[in-house]
């Protein structure tokens, strides 16, 4: 294998030369050869170093699911540099924090979001004339800046190295078994995770990567007959999206060969398999740990189980005997959280990961998932950093204190809600539930807003002080069936102290249009 991520690429290069390495139909088709992909980003990385980019130095993407997103990443891995992603739909507040604290000296991107990026910015279509010129990495320097919400506070920079996407990806192929005649297709914004360790999947096994713009759950089937898909991998909210989708003649009429998922709901695990005539396998993972547990392609016997599958070669997976929490150790691992050395130690006591997530051992000694212990919400296929979102809502100048909380949702898995305590002076009511929710609109992703809000007089406290959340729901209420003050024009049903926020027009980016619903 490979040392380096330039290094994969060059060999890919050699190796598969005129054959198509990314494919993007929509909305103006783009193909380019793995020879054409490693010449681009060869000029756009001599490019970056003539605008003083530097080995070390930390260059962020914020761009649309377009050409330039993955040729950006490898130029500025050929550059010496790292990588940060940064989310499209991020706002004042967490576009802000992302940059300030991982210290990007640039962001590429396209004309329509540069108007919203401090600091330094390079336009993608700019970026030309530069001679080829790179610069030689290690296997363990770092490849990424990965943000994630981690187990606490504001999102945290995962370090990931150029052998933690390595070694992510061959796990993956060896679990697949990677074909000649395979073709991927990916849905998700390349900032996440998953279009980037897809890609040098394409890149070991010399077949083409389909980026579609954005997940559509009308859509999906019919890009993947259109494009000759054999493998995809989808997450979150999207199974049971598609699985809403009316049954049409032509679902069984693909290549695909297989569907890999995180979070497959166990009793309808069989229903998508036979209504796709394609096996549906498990990957759990974290972006801190990569690859944890994976079900290899002929394991049948974990279909509709809840069960997660098997540690990867180099992994291990334990329960800690005392909280059941899902305890990781092994490569790929994060080299540890950027510019916080004290979250690094705690997620990584006693030599093991914590994940935040609690498990459980069936009869057959798997383990499956049984929450999270993490201060979180996960909607869809988003991580929501509780804290984060109860800042910004804080700073509202009618708020002295804001609890962000999950609450079950049957589409997205959890919804987040927002309890607050108001100024004296402010009422509660409609309005002033309004205002909070367009005071946060202008300061985070959409995802990120609370569906919810609830007033309260006051925040039951830990002994330390901090607010005891699990006081909060009551247990045997439905949280989304309080009566609700619709935060609509014309309308105001003053019944209860609780505010519904427009949850069908905040969703993540992978059911972001209506036709996905």
């Amino acid at each position: 294998m490979q040392a380096t991520i330039p290094d994969l690429m060059r060999h890919a290069a050699d190796t598969y030369g005129a054959r198509e390495f990314l494919r993007f139909p929509d909305p103006s088709p783009v193909s380019l050869t793995f020879a054409e992909a490693d010449e681009r980003s060869d000029r756009l990385a001599g490019a970056l170093a003539d605008k003083g980019v530097r080995p070390g130095d930390r260059v962020a993407i914020m761009m649309d699911n377009v050409p330039g997103w993955p040729l950006s990443w490898l130029a500025i891995l050929k550059a010496g540099a790292i990588t940060v992603p940064v989310n499209v739909r991020y706002r004042a507040a967490d576009l802000e924090h992302v940059l300030r604290d991982s210290g990007a000296v640039a962001t590429i991107t396209t004309a329509g979001y540069a108007p919203h990026i401090p600091g330094t910015v390079h336009l993608l279509d700019q970026l030309t004339g530069g001679a080829p010129r790179t610069n030689p990495s290690k296997a363990d320097d770092v490849a990424n800046f990965q943000y994630t919400s981690g187990t606490t506070g504001f999102p945290k920079a995962c370090m990931l190295t150029h052998a933690y996407w390595l070694r992510s990806a061959a796990v993956v192929a060896d679990q697949v078994c990677l074909r000649d005649d395979d073709v991927l297709m990916i849905a998700q914004a390349f900032s996440y995770m998953d279009p980037q360790w897809v890609t040098l999947l394409a890149l070991m096994g010399g077949i083409p990567l389909v980026v579609l713009p954005r997940f559509s759950a009308s859509g999906f089937w019919a890009s993947a007959r259109e494009q000759g898909a054999t493998l995809t991998y989808v997450l979150g909210t999207m199974p049971l999206l598609l699985h809403k989708q009316p049954p049409h003649p032509l679902d069984r009429a693909h290549r695909m060969r297989a569907v890999l998922c995180s979070g497959i709901q166990p009793d309808l695990h069989r229903a998508y398999e036979e209504r796709w005539g394609t096996p549906w396998r498990e990957l759990y993972g974290s972006t801190e740990s990569g690859t944890d547990l994976l079900s290899p392609l002929d394991d049948t016997g974990t279909v509709g189980t809840g069960a997660m599958g098997v540690p990867p070669p180099g992994k291990e997976v334990e329960l800690d005997p005392g909280t059941g929490e899902i305890l990781v150790r092994g490569e790929p691992m994060m080299r540890g959280y950027w510019n916080h050395p004290e979250a690094t130690a705690h997620a990584f006591r006693d030599g093991w990961y914590h994940t935040g997530d609690l498990g459980v051992r069936d009869s057959q000694g798997r383990i499956r998932h049984a929450g999270r212990i993490k201060d979180m919400v996960r909607r869809g296929g988003e991580n929501i950093s509780c804290a984060e979102v109860e800042h910004v809502l804080a700073e509202h100048p009618a708020v002295v204190s804001a609890a962000l909380v999950p609450i079950p949702d049957e589409l997205f898995g959890e919804l987040p809600k927002a309890f607050l305590q108001l100024r004296p002076g402010h009422p509660a009511t409609a309005e002033t539930a309004a205002s909070v929710i367009e005071h946060a609109r202008g300061r985070l992703a959409r995802f990120k807003i609370p569906a919810y809000v609830e007033f309260v007089a006051e925040f039951p406290l830990t002994p330390s002080a901090r607010v005891e959340k699990r006081h909060l729901l009551h247990p045997g209420r439905d949280q989304r069936a309080v009566p609700a003050i619709h935060v609509e024009p014309g309308r105001d049903r003053r019944t209860a102290p609780a505010v519904q926020a427009h949850p069908e027009r905040d969703l993540p980016t992978t059911q972001a249009d209506k036709e996905q619903r």
